[in-house]
Protein backbone atom coordinates (compact mmCIF):
# COMPACT_ATOMS: atom_id res chain seq x y z
CA UNK A 1 0.00 0.00 0.00
CA UNK A 2 3.26 2.42 1.23
CA UNK A 3 4.68 1.89 -1.94
CA UNK A 4 1.59 3.02 -4.32
CA UNK A 5 2.01 6.56 -2.61
CA UNK A 6 3.73 8.55 -5.10
CA UNK A 7 5.14 12.66 -3.52
CA UNK A 8 8.23 13.96 -3.46
CA UNK A 9 8.27 14.41 0.39
CA UNK A 10 7.98 10.33 0.78
CA UNK A 11 10.87 8.18 0.62
CA UNK A 12 10.17 5.45 -2.19
CA UNK A 13 9.52 2.01 -1.38
CA UNK A 14 10.99 -0.34 -3.84
CA UNK A 15 10.64 -3.44 -2.33
CA UNK A 16 10.63 -5.81 0.95
CA UNK A 17 11.48 -9.15 2.19
CA UNK A 18 10.27 -11.20 4.56
CA UNK A 19 11.73 -14.18 5.88
CA UNK A 20 10.40 -16.34 9.18
CA UNK A 21 10.11 -13.16 11.41
CA UNK A 22 12.44 -10.75 9.56
CA UNK A 23 11.07 -7.97 7.58
CA UNK A 24 13.60 -6.18 5.66
CA UNK A 25 11.81 -2.71 3.68
CA UNK A 26 14.16 -1.45 0.50
CA UNK A 27 13.88 1.90 0.21
CA UNK A 28 15.68 4.49 -2.47
CA UNK A 29 18.98 5.76 -1.69
CA UNK A 30 19.33 8.64 0.51
CA UNK A 31 22.62 10.51 0.67
CA UNK A 32 22.50 12.32 3.57
CA UNK A 33 20.97 9.61 6.23
CA UNK A 34 18.35 11.02 8.51
CA UNK A 35 17.74 14.74 9.92
CA UNK A 36 18.59 13.42 13.36
CA UNK A 37 21.93 12.28 12.52
CA UNK A 38 22.40 15.58 10.34
CA UNK A 39 21.12 17.33 13.29
CA UNK A 40 22.53 15.56 16.44
CA UNK A 41 25.15 12.85 14.89
CA UNK A 42 28.70 13.00 15.43
CA UNK A 43 31.01 16.12 14.67
CA UNK A 44 31.60 13.91 11.10
CA UNK A 45 28.30 13.24 10.39
CA UNK A 46 26.22 16.36 11.16
CA UNK A 47 25.71 18.71 8.83
CA UNK A 48 25.85 22.45 8.94
CA UNK A 49 22.22 23.76 7.73
CA UNK A 50 21.33 27.37 7.18
CA UNK A 51 18.03 28.74 8.51
CA UNK A 52 16.54 28.90 4.64
CA UNK A 53 17.29 25.21 4.60
CA UNK A 54 15.95 24.42 8.06
CA UNK A 55 12.98 25.61 7.14
CA UNK A 56 13.05 24.19 3.24
CA UNK A 57 13.18 21.05 5.50
CA UNK A 58 10.29 21.68 7.96
CA UNK A 59 8.08 23.09 5.05
CA UNK A 60 8.97 19.52 2.85
CA UNK A 61 7.74 17.43 6.22
CA UNK A 62 4.51 19.18 6.36
CA UNK A 63 4.27 19.01 2.70
CA UNK A 64 4.53 15.19 2.72
CA UNK A 65 2.21 14.91 5.96
CA UNK A 66 -0.90 16.78 4.07
CA UNK A 67 -0.48 15.01 1.55
CA UNK A 68 -0.74 11.86 3.83
CA UNK A 69 -3.23 13.47 5.55
CA UNK A 70 -5.47 15.31 2.68
CA UNK A 71 -4.34 14.91 -0.83
CA UNK A 72 -3.48 11.54 -1.71
CA UNK A 73 -6.45 8.45 -2.28
CA UNK A 74 -5.63 6.73 0.67
CA UNK A 75 -5.82 8.34 4.20
CA UNK A 76 -2.89 7.37 6.10
CA UNK A 77 -1.70 8.93 9.53
CA UNK A 78 1.83 8.73 9.97
CA UNK A 79 2.21 8.48 13.87
CA UNK A 80 5.59 8.41 14.36
CA UNK A 81 7.23 11.52 13.24
CA UNK A 82 11.03 12.34 14.25
CA UNK A 83 13.99 13.10 13.38
CA UNK A 84 15.12 9.81 12.82
CA UNK A 85 12.25 8.70 10.39
CA UNK A 86 13.25 11.96 7.58
CA UNK A 87 15.69 11.25 5.63
CA UNK A 88 17.65 13.97 3.27
CA UNK A 89 18.14 13.38 -0.24
CA UNK A 90 21.50 15.31 -1.80
CA UNK A 91 19.45 18.16 -2.13
CA UNK A 92 18.84 18.02 1.46
CA UNK A 93 15.31 17.69 0.65
CA UNK A 94 13.01 15.75 3.16
CA UNK A 95 11.64 12.28 2.73
CA UNK A 96 9.31 10.82 5.59
CA UNK A 97 10.26 7.33 5.67
CA UNK A 98 9.19 4.34 8.34
CA UNK A 99 5.85 3.72 8.22
CA UNK A 100 5.26 0.86 10.70
CA UNK A 101 2.92 2.58 13.22
CA UNK A 102 0.82 4.56 10.58
CA UNK A 103 -2.69 3.75 10.41
CA UNK A 104 -5.23 4.05 7.50
CA UNK A 105 -8.43 6.51 7.50
CA UNK A 106 -11.60 5.81 7.25
CA UNK A 107 -13.04 8.43 4.70
CA UNK A 108 -15.13 10.02 7.31
CA UNK A 109 -12.70 10.10 10.45
CA UNK A 110 -10.30 12.98 11.03
CA UNK A 111 -6.84 12.72 11.16
CA UNK A 112 -6.69 14.19 14.49
CA UNK A 113 -6.17 11.90 17.85
CA UNK A 114 -5.69 12.14 21.07
CA UNK A 115 -4.37 8.60 21.41
CA UNK A 116 -0.53 8.11 22.12
CA UNK A 117 1.37 6.17 19.43
CA UNK A 118 4.99 5.87 18.82
CA UNK A 119 8.38 6.62 20.59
Amino acid sequence: MISALQHPHLVKLYGCCIEGNQLMLIYEYLENNSLARALFGTNESQLTLDWPTRMKICIGIARGLAYLHEESRLKIVHRDIKATNVLLDKNLNPKISDFGLAKLDEEDNTHISTRVAGT
